[in-house]
């Protein structure tokens, strides 16, 4: 086994047991977060990966790294700038943690940077992928990139003087740029900064040698092409020096939707001034002077604490361009989702009457998301479907959903549509689509105020004789047929008459107005959840205490809230074993001799990101599994709408419990075991051959009926 850290238990945790309030039985979650960005990192060093999906790792961790300071850390020194200090549930301050997270953001990038330069860039060379340096470049090839320059990167370049005359310039999130220092004729250097245009592909081809093999490809970074054309852009000027820095700003914009007479221009508002916000952290080369450096510094209002010096190319979210590549041989082998024989085009039943015959369980990306969307675009044409409503969270560019929904329209569905416009960073896009369903004469409300609508649903309401019946889809995952095929999510279908009752009752109360507190079947936050996820682990821990043997099996993305980790820990000490899979933060510390030692704690990080939320309880026998949109985090459970519903099946219960969760926990190749000190260990790869790959057995198509 290796660890990500040396240590192997929980310091200070010996003998007295602690109580359940005590700091130390939890982990920080952005501490807990850094090392789930640790677990993404070892999988682009994991020479076992394809070497292309080494490098979209690479770039993942990047962009979540990006996303952190972003949001988390943007967070953290908003409340120590307003001197709020009171420590989180592990003990730290916020002064405390911004500097842990610095000390590991540290060690992390010295990490990605060594595997790029030492290991991944090696290997591209060797598959004939080549990452030069311009000042590498022979004269062919300098002569070829220098006339790409000339012929579609000057056009867009635009230089920004920085003088007594002018200010200094916006500089954009997340943008990547050059500061450059120029020289007159008298001696006077001036600062100038050129934005590198993030329209362009970052990584430039270079024409192939003579001899070269055909698949052999090289590319130089677009950053170094610009500085070495600069005295394109500053004529008669001497270009002294350039140096590549890039900017995260503060992107949590706090909306006070109190204030407000309009949602919709409250949140473009909101988007808007996101771009002026703080800047949290400023990256450069570690070649950048002193005197240029002090410039960005003074412009840029970073302190010493904020600046992040890294040895290779900066912003690694670029090195998704190499995934474009026609290299099979370097990439995860083909995927197509399987599409069980009953919900393919040519059966003679439609959707609605299989759903009627018996619910229907998918489990995405490994079965086809297509069900989805047909599921909806059969509602719009259906002529005895009278209305349809969902709840749109993260739908994507060109989405299939709101098409079918808007042909609805066309055919005189009642169509009503909640579209979450506070989605972090889809913002814009839910914006634009909301408009343009408005416009073709869709309801659609912007959100619920003081509340994120994050439930994943769509209910059709069909006229079928005298009777009226409901037809339901509920989810873990987004309506997004993009992400169904990198997430891991599970859809039911379903026409039971009281899960009916129940969507007719939420929307009733996301549409209108509602005091209801209770629901027949489905748990929806604020409302019900917590309690009732409360209610079903204590009826857990009473059948315990009986003597009855107890099981519990949770997966999630993020394990945050207080309560209900304490709840888990008293499920431990009841003696019930507790089998968590929780592939983000997770604030609780397994195996802790006397609180958790019946707890463990799994991570699945590999081809596809496991997003499902699904919670079994053992139920003395007569087994139950919910899934829902929720995870177990404060926001989750109090201040978003979130729906978790039964699975009630047995036969789809079984499926969950023997094909997915079983086979998850099983896991010996994907998934990192979690240790008491907050660590992680992996099982070494020698220990993995013929091992069991969660991914790849969820892969392959059963031969088995699965309805």
């Amino acid at each position: 086994m290796h660890s990500t850290n040396e240590t192997a238990a929980a310091p200070g945790l010996s003998e007295p047991i602690p109580g359940l309030d005590d700091p130390r039985l939890f982990c920080n979650r952005e501490v807990s977060l850094l090392a789930f960005q640790k677990r993404v990192l070892e999988e682009a060093r994991d020479v076992a990966n394809p070497l292309l999906e080494r490098a979209g790792f690479l770039s993942i961790f990047g962009s979540n790294l990006d996303e952190m300071f972003m949001v988390r850390v943007a967070v953290i020194k908003q409340k120590v700038r307003t001197r709020v200090q009171e420590p989180g549930i592990d003990g730290l301050t916020g002064t405390e943690l911004l500097e842990a997270i610095r000390s590991e953001v540290i060690q992390l990038f010295d990490g990605a940077y060594t595997c790029l330069r030492d290991s991944i860039r090696p290997a591209l060379l060797k598959a004939g992928i080549r990452l030069l340096d311009y000042a590498d470049l022979d004269e062919a090839s300098r002569s070829a990139v220098d006339e790409y320059f000339r012929q579609t990167v000057f056009p867009v370049l635009t230089p920004l003087a920085f003088d007594t005359g002018r200010p200094f310039p916006h500089i954009s999130n997340l943008s990547l740029n050059l500061a450059v220092v120029v020289k007159d004729a008298h001696g006077v250097e001036n600062f100038a900064r050129v934005k590198i245009p993030n329209t362009l592909p970052q990584l430039v081809p270079v024409p192939a040698l003579p001899g070269e093999h055909e698949t052999a490809v090289s590319f130089v970074w677009l950053e170094q092409l610009i500085a070495a054309n600069l005295q394109s852009l500053f004529p008669g000027l001497e270009v002294v020096e350039a140096h590549p820095f890039h900017v995260t700003r503060d992107a949590e914009v706090a909306i006070q939707e109190l204030e407000s007479d309009d949602l919709l221009e409250t949140i473009e508002e909101a988007v808007w001034r996101r771009r002026f916000r703080a800047v949290v952290r400023l990256q450069a080369d570690t070649r950048i002077p002193p005197g240029i450096l002090r410039i960005l510094k003074e412009e840029l209002e970073v302190g010493p604490s904020d600046i992040y010096l890294v040895d290779g190319p900066l912003d690694l979210t670029r090195l998704r361009q190499l995934s474009s590549l026609d290299r099979p041989d370097l990439k995860y082998k083909p995927f197509s989702p399987y599409t069980p024989a009953e919900l393919q085009p040519k059966t003679k039943d439609d959707i609605f009457a299989l759903i009627r015959r018996e619910d229907i369980l998918l489990h995405h990306p490994f079965e086809s998301f297509q069900p989805v969307v047909e599921f909806i675009r059969s509602a719009a044409r259906d002529p005895d479907v009278l209305a349809i409503k969902m709840t749109l969270y993260r739908v994507g560019r060109n989405s299939p959903i709101v098409q079918a929904l808007l042909e609805g329209i066309e055919e005189g569905k009642q169509v009503s549509v909640l579209l979450e416009l506070k989605a972090r960073f889809d913002e814009e896009s839910n914006i634009e689509w909301a408009k343009a369903l408005e416009r073709e004469g869709v309801h659609v409300i912007y959100g619920l105020v003081g509340l994120k609508v994050h439930s994943k649903i769509a209910l059709v309401v069909r006229r079928e004789g005298d009777f009226i019946r409901r037809y339901i889809h509920l989810g873990t995952g987004n309506y997004n047929p993009f992400t169904a095929r990198i997430y891991t999510d599970l859809s039911l279908f379903t026409c039971d008459e009281q899960i009916g009752a129940d969507a007719t009752d939420l929307f009733n109360y996301l549409t209108g107005y509602s005091a209801k507190t209770s629901f027949r079947k489905l748990l929806v936050a604020p409302v019900s959840l917590r309690q009732r996820l409360e209610d079903l682990i204590r009826r857990e821990i009473d059948r315990a205490q009986k003597g009855e043997p107890g099981h519990l099996i949770f997966k999630m993305n993020a394990l945050e809230d207080p309560e209900m980790i304490k709840l888990l820990y008293r499920a431990s000490q009841a003696g019930i074993r507790v089998d968590l899979l929780v592939r983000g933060l997770c604030c609780l510390r397994p195996g802790v001799p006397g609180v958790s030692d019946n707890i463990r704690v799994s991570s699945v990080i590999g081809r596809f990101l496991e997003h499902a939320r699904i919670f079994y309880f053992r139920n003395g026998g007569r087994e139950q599994v919910y899934i829902g949109s929720a995870d177990l985090m404060p926001r989750n459970l109090n201040r978003r709408v979130e729906i978790v519903f039964p699975v009630e099946d047995p036969k789809l219960v079984r499926r969950i419990k023997d094909d997915i969760l079983e086979v998850y926990l099983a896991d010996n190749v994907n998934a990192y075991r979690m240790q008491p000190d907050g660590s992680y260990l992996r099982p070494s790869r020698s220990e993995t051959i013929g091992g069991i790959d969660s991914h790849q057995r969820c892969m392959n198509p059963r031969s088995t009926t699965q309805w």
